[in-house]
């Protein structure tokens, strides 16, 4: 599972591009406790949404034009420039080229099947995950989870174990060193019927997943896939918030969160 202490190929940011800061703000205030901190009159309104003080994710205003509201995942980079390169040669995109902001760089991607992502190169990142109301898990859903892979790997060296569920094979992913299990941060699985694009999913682990949908819908969001449990994974939810942002929530099997 995720931890904060972040390596190459690590998420270590997550942040959300929304339409209204402050209503966004209020309905994660609702769902998960999360508080709003503001970057400061000189980030265009970007800010940090926290829980007990520590930075669990980020929002700020959409800045691409025709951008709809989306979580946005960053993986650690040991050079934000060569990643650039990277995705050019294996066939996918740079949407926002790196930049440097004091002692961080940062670059905004499409990788070849349409998901959007993003590196990070920095000492810092979020300051809790694994736990309840903080991030523990993305995942990536494509067309081709195999081509993805292998695009992922020429990026940063990820590693992927397979896992069968019914019918589908599910690729959980892995940072290229050390323990492989103890290295896995996410997964990599096939389109869902339905599922319009290609696109990278933050899991947030709650103690409730079913309270957690309730806060959710009570507060103007709406159910993407309703509570169901997986087996030795845990009890999950996919769900969007009011400007339409996918998100999942995750109440780990307990022999999963001690693993």
């Amino acid at each position: 599972m995720l931890g904060t202490d972040f390596r190459t190929g690590s998420p270590v940011w997550l942040d959300l591009g929304s339409p209204d800061i402050e209503a966004t703000a209020a309905f994660y205030g609702a769902v998960f406790g999360w508080t709003f901190a503001p970057a400061g009159p000189e980030a265009g309104g970007y800010g940090y949404l926290q829980k007990d003080g520590a930075t669990v994710a980020a929002v700020g205003p959409l800045t691409e034009p025709g951008a709809t509201p989306a979580w946005m995942t960053y993986f650690k980079a040991a050079d934000a420039l060569a990643s650039a390169d990277a995705v050019i040669s294996a066939g996918g995109t740079v949407r926002a080229e790196p930049v440097n902001m004091g002692e961080v760089w940062m670059a905004q991607f499409t990788d070849p099947q349409g998901a959007e992502f993003a590196v990070l190169q920095s000492g810092e990142g979020l300051g809790r995950t694994s736990e309840d109301d903080a991030l523990v898990w993305v995942e990536l859903h494509v067309g081709d989870p195999v081509a993805a892979i292998a695009f992922y790997r020429e990026l940063f060296g990820w590693r992927s174990a397979e896992m069968h569920a019914p019918g589908m094979t599910y690729r959980v992913l892995s940072i290229a060193d050390g323990d492989q299990q103890e290295g896995s941060f996410g997964g990599v699985a096939p389109l869902r019927d339905g599922q319009e694009r290609a696109r990278w999913v933050p899991y947030f682990a709650v103690a409730d997943a079913d309270a957690t949908v309730a806060r959710a819908r009570d507060n103007g969001g709406t159910v993407v896939m309703p509570a169901a449990d997986v087996p030795d994974v845990g009890r999950i939810a996919w769900l969007a918030d009011p400007a339409g942002a996918v998100f999942a929530v995750l109440k780990p099997n307990p022999r999963q969160a001690a693993a």
